[in-house]
This record gives C-alpha cells, structure tokens and sequence, in this order.
C-alpha cells in the first residue's frame, strides 16, 4: 500500500485543467494501487498562511510566541504529510509566469533546515529521498519551447524547491496552449492524460 499526498493550488474551481488532470493522476494511481491512503490538501480553499513578522520564526528560528508555536506546529504537520507520502502529485497552475503564492507559503512551511535539508560541508543536502513526484503545470501559452521558454519560472523554480531537499524524481506533466481556445485546450487535456498513462507504476 502506498501513501499519496495530493496539493492542489488553483483558485479557479473545479473546472481548472491543472485540478481535473491532478484528478486523472490520482485515479490512475490508485487503479494501480485500490489500497492506497490518499491525503489531499486544496492550497486555495484552505490556504497555508504567508509566512510574517510575527510568525516566521516557528519555521526560521526558534519558536516561543503563541504565533510562532502556531507556525511551527503547522510546519511539522505539513512536513510529517511529506515524509509519509510515497508518491507526491502536486497540481501548479502558472500564474504571472511562475506558480500560486498558496504553493509558495506551502513551500515556505516546509523548506526547514534540520527536517526536510541540513547543510553540511559539501553544501546543502536534501533529506526527503526515494519518494516519486508528478507535477501536474497548466499553462495558458507555450512555455517548454520557443521565445516564451524565457519566461518559464514555473517549472525551474520547482524543480529546484523540490531538489533542494531530496526530492529528484519528479515527472512534469504540462498542459500548454490552453489559452488559445477550445480545441488547443481540449488538444492539451487529451496529450497530458496520454503522458499520464504513460507514467511507470
């Protein structure tokens, strides 16, 4: 049986492409596997707080106001959900050229030296490992190639979060051209469920 953390961060409802191809990986997921635990968080209806002032500290520091012990309490629920997950399906719609600032402050919470990376001499190490990740990157114009391909902070800027504390084996699943009408979006759905398909168990 295999644990399954499910984010989803759109703010667009349930008609989203990114949330209904999210939808598509956990079925395809779990007819592989009818006994998995699935946990699902919806970054949008039930968003992690930005990190402030006042709380910062629970995730940066040492926590000892009631809104820093808040903070961090928060942070190790959320970082417990990663270290359980055996496979992490993360739906990131592109917004202004990078990703939701829900996803963001979920990444905030969970980047924390000592838990999920640690420095050492060899530089910084990242301690999440042996977990698969999809991340499923809807996007309204074409951004994997062409002149666009420079304004891509999308898809870097996670691979990065993701790599910085263990987590390399990351599939990206990208739903391009939705913008431009109903035939290139459907065209999109249809090529991301084919690569969703295509996915090793």
């Amino acid at each position: 049986m295999s644990n399954i953390l499910v984010l989803n961060s759109s703010v667009s409802g349930d008609g989203s492409i990114s949330r209904l191809l999210v939808a598509d990986a956990v079925a395809e997921l779990t007819a592989r596997d009818p006994n998995a635990k699935i946990v699902f968080r919806d970054l949008a209806a039930d968003p992690i707080p930005h990190l402030l002032p006042s709380t910062v500290a629970g995730v940066r520091a040492q926590a000892s106001s009631p809104a820093e012990l808040e903070a961090r309490a928060l942070s190790d629920k959320l970082i417990a959900e990663l270290r359980t997950a055996d496979v992490i399906v993360i739906g990131a719609p592109m917004y202004n050229f990078s990703v939701p600032t829900t996803l963001r402050a979920w990444f905030d919470h969970v980047l924390r030296a000592g838990e999920t990376f640690r420095y050492s001499e060899a530089g910084p190490e990242g301690l999440l490992t042996g977990k698969k990740v999809i991340v499923v990157e809807s996007r309204g114009g074409l951004y994997s190639e062409g002149p666009a391909q420079a304004l891509d902070f999308q898809e870097p800027y996670l691979r990065q979060l993701l790599g910085f504390i263990g987590l390399t084996d990351v599939t990206f699943i990208r739903a391009e051209k939705i913008g431009y009408g109903p035939e290139a979006r459907d065209q999109a759905l249809a090529d991301s469920r084919a690569a969703l398909a295509r996915l090793e168990a």
